[in-house]
């Protein structure tokens, strides 16, 4: 198995090279991403679920402010926002804008680097069609001044190897979408748990005001 892939790198030509490239970065980033991405997710659940909740139904703000001041999470920040906004004015609306505020600042670290893979999948297809086309003008060339008896295997071989090039490109762009999907998948589901967390402080501020 491995000397058939060494194999069908080799016979790929020179641009198998910047494709192995493009798919290693874009597996790298992949691969932090999910690392980041479960690390926030943890330290969410942590820090809303054992600090800031707990405070936040007893109605003892200021103590939910001081774990979200305690925690590098980042829904302590978001939480935390909306949470200053009520000790200095109780405002659904300025604590709404406060939360908004804060997402919007923790969204980009969120979505760092992810869109990259779409670019390098992208990347990956073309130059394993432009190796291609290469490869087929190459081939074209060496058959015209070939012997008319061999020109025929000739051809079929030098397209076969041109072929590899796509074949590769697509190997390598088709993984990193899925990952770019699964990642924003990830993310979007780490934004929806922001929006939860300020619903619920939302929904306690609501209960206490008077009827």
């Amino acid at each position: 198995m491995l000397e058939t892939v060494v194999r069908f790198f080799q016979e790929g030509g020179p641009f198998m090279y910047p494709i192995a490239v493009v798919l290693v970065l874009g597996l790298a980033i992949a691969l932090e991403r999910f690392i980041y991405l479960g690390a926030v997710r943890r330290r969410n659940r942590l820090a809303f679920e054992r600090g800031i909740l707990p405070a936040l139904q007893q109605r003892d703000y200021q103590r939910a402010m001081k774990a979200a001041n305690g925690s590098d999470s980042a829904i302590a920040g978001v939480i935390g926002a909306g949470i200053a906004r009520l000790l200095n004015n109780r405002r659904r609306e300025d604590i709404e804008y406060a939360m908004e505020e804060g997402l919007m600042e923790v969204l980009p670290r969120l979505e760092k680097r992810t869109q990259y893979l779409a670019t390098l999948a992208n990347i990956s297809t073309l130059l394993g069609l432009l190796g291609t086309i290469i490869g087929l003008i190459a081939a074209f060339t060496a058959v015209a001044a070939a012997d008319p008896s061999q020109k025929a295997s000739l051809l079929s071989g030098s397209i076969s190897v041109a072929m590899n090039t796509t074949a590769f490109g697509l190997m390598s762009a088709i993984p990193l979408l899925m990952f770019h999907a699964l990642l924003q998948t990830r993310t979007n589901e780490i934004v929806d748990s922001f929006e939860m967390a300020g619903v619920k402080l939302l929904n306690l501020v609501a209960d206490q005001a008077p009827g």
